[in-house]
């Protein structure tokens, strides 16, 4: 009976320092571009917000806008830790895909931000503000890498 088996490398190229490992081939990978351009609209966003935060109407007058800001800063601080890893060990890139959290993580991630930029730009039409139009499309922008990172994380998922 013969079978027939398939042998897939992966090439790894790094930058090593004295300390820290660079896996500087993560970022030539889809998943990692896709976690680069997350985190840097997610900074657009929570920039945004902060720079328009105002205390006392936010919690009183505009829910919405705060909780954009509240979904913005969480997973631009959450896709941060994760690229931090990905970027720093020579493993975790290829091993953490294989696993249910990303495909948990940008599920969520996806639905927050579009439930989110959805409420901030339902609001707007009650008042003009083109900084939030801004965070508001960033963030349905940013959903929906969320969802293709969702889709690669179903599709590498294995259950273990």
């Amino acid at each position: 009976m013969s079978h027939s088996v398939t042998i897939t490398r992966t090439t790894t190229s790094t930058t090593n320092t004295s300390y820290i490992v660079l896996n500087t081939g993560y970022l030539k990978t889809f998943p990692g571009l896709l976690k680069l351009f997350e985190l840097i609209i997610g900074v657009a966003i929570v920039t945004i917000m902060a720079i328009n935060f105002d205390a006392r109407y936010f919690a009183t007058y505009r829910p919405q806008d705060l909780f954009h800001y509240l979904m913005a800063t969480t997973f631009m601080i959450g896709t941060f830790c994760l690229f931090l890893a990905c970027l720093t060990s020579l493993s975790t890139g290829g091993l953490i895909a294989k696993t249910i959290y990303e495909l948990i993580y940008h599920s969520v991630a996806a639905i927050l931000l579009v439930v989110s930029s959805a409420l901030l730009l339902i609001k707007l039409k009650d008042y003009k503000h083109d900084s939030y139009m801004a965070a508001g499309i960033l963030g349905l922008v940013n959903a929906v890498l969320y969802f293709i990172s969702a889709f690669l994380a179903h599709r590498s998922y294995r259950g273990i």
